[in-house]
């Protein structure tokens, strides 16, 4: 069997793409083939999923923290809801290429048909507002994990970073987790969805483990030892979620993965640019203007060569997975790209690309056994242990 066939044979599962920042943009086909390092085509499309091998992703409903007001909470309400739509809408339209999956079983099952199995995750629990309800109503729809903030604190809890435009570390004492963050914890172990601890502070982790009744997963997180991003997990905290069963997905974001300079002006540029492409796309479909499709590609491409953005390599991220799974254990290893999301990897552009991933976790000497636990088996696990951890309680 070759490296691709074997990849191509296992069971895989990425915890974390934000694909569906794109699913906003009129005229935008999840389902049609677009090219890696463009505008359009982003990081992940259903053609270039079945091409990379992927059987199974969760899709991030993404709404960035805003203020923690009643007319904040309600805009945050508004923008979960009609991601949720979109999603919707998606599985209507392309039955045939996937479906979605609330259960861990979901995953072979779909696969089995050739589709791709699509889960949902919730990244930030500001759409809850107040309102611990609204945990059953995102179960309602799909949602199966919740990262419980992101870049900043929420009400739930305090986050690992303050935001600048780009993850910094924060300089405000961390306050750990919320009365209110413990009541999700506990409502989201009866319902069986996984507590996500990628974005929290150290304090927020150790108050979660301390309180959770089940597992707990980390979507798209790194080594802290050989990334010294805050966003990352220290050995003890991986230790920590090993001992409580968990299981921690390595990311492929570059300032992550090692230590990067910062370019202000590039990251000024980028952020302007694609706020411009946004509001483009929401008011006019892709493909209706290919002249105007054509001018935003061309200032993109030139943007990237003026100010181009950090990539890693599969061997970097490798080694965040060897150093994973040397502390916390080969069954707490898993894969969250962060794909469409600040993923950057130059020898896998892409989800048509993730064999390449395999192909060096192979050279490393990780058997097929390995393999299948990285890359789906632990997750997997994990959310069955969540899920029936969540029946016992009801």
């Amino acid at each position: 069997m070759t490296t691709a066939d074997l990849h191509h044979s296992l069971l895989t599962v990425d915890t974390h793409c934000d694909t569906t920042s794109r699913l906003a943009w009129q005229g935008f086909d999840l389902n049609r083939r677009y090219r890696a390092d463009t505008l359009l085509g982003g990081d992940v499309d259903l053609p270039r999923m079945a091409e990379g091998g992927l059987k199974a992703a969760f899709f991030a409903v993404y709404v960035p923290q805003g203020p923690r007001t009643a007319e904040g909470f309600a805009l945050a309400k508004a923008t979960a809801g009609t991601i949720l739509d979109r999603l919707d809408r998606l599985f209507l339209e392309h039955p045939d290429a996937c479906a979605r999956a609330t259960a861990p079983g979901d995953a072979a099952a779909i696969a089995a048909t050739g589709r791709r199995a699509i889960f949902l995750g919730m990244e930030n629990g500001y759409p809850l507002g107040l309102d611990l309800e609204l945990l059953d109503q995102y179960h309602g729809r799909g949602v199966r994990y919740l990262t419980l903030c992101h870049a900043t604190d929420n009400d739930l809890c305090a986050s690992c970073t303050a935001y600048d435009g780009h993850m910094v570390p924060r300089t405000t004492p961390d306050t750990g987790l919320t009365e209110f963050g413990a009541r999700v914890v506990a409502r989201l172990n009866r319902l069986g969805m996984m507590v996500d601890v990628s974005h929290l502070s150290e304090r927020t982790v150790d108050d979660v483990l301390a309180v959770s009744r089940a597992p707990v997963l980390a979507s798209h997180s790194g080594a802290r030892a050989l990334g010294d991003h805050p966003r990352n997990l220290t050995d003890r905290q991986l230790r920590a979620i090993a001992r409580a069963g968990g299981v921690v997905q390595v990311v492929f974001v570059p300032e992550f993965i090692r230590p990067v300079p910062r370019d202000l002006e590039g990251d000024r540029l980028h952020n302007e640019l694609w706020s411009r492409v946004k509001a483009h796309y929401a008011s006019v479909p892709v493909g209706a203007d290919p002249a105007r499709d054509a001018a935003l590609e061309e200032e993109h491409q030139d943007l990237c060569r003026r100010h181009p953005q950090h990539r890693v390599t599969v061997r970097e991220v490798a080694d965040h997975i060897d150093q994973v799974a040397r502390v916390a254990g080969i069954d707490h290893v898993g894969i969250g790209s962060d794909f469409d999301g600040g993923a950057r990897v130059e020898d896998c552009r892409d989800v048509s690309e993730l064999p390449a991933l395999t192909a060096e976790l192979v050279r490393r000497g990780y058997t097929e056994a390995d393999l299948g636990r990285i890359w789906g088996g632990n997750v997997l696990r994990v959310f069955g242990e969540v899920q029936a951890r969540g029946r016992s309680q009801a």
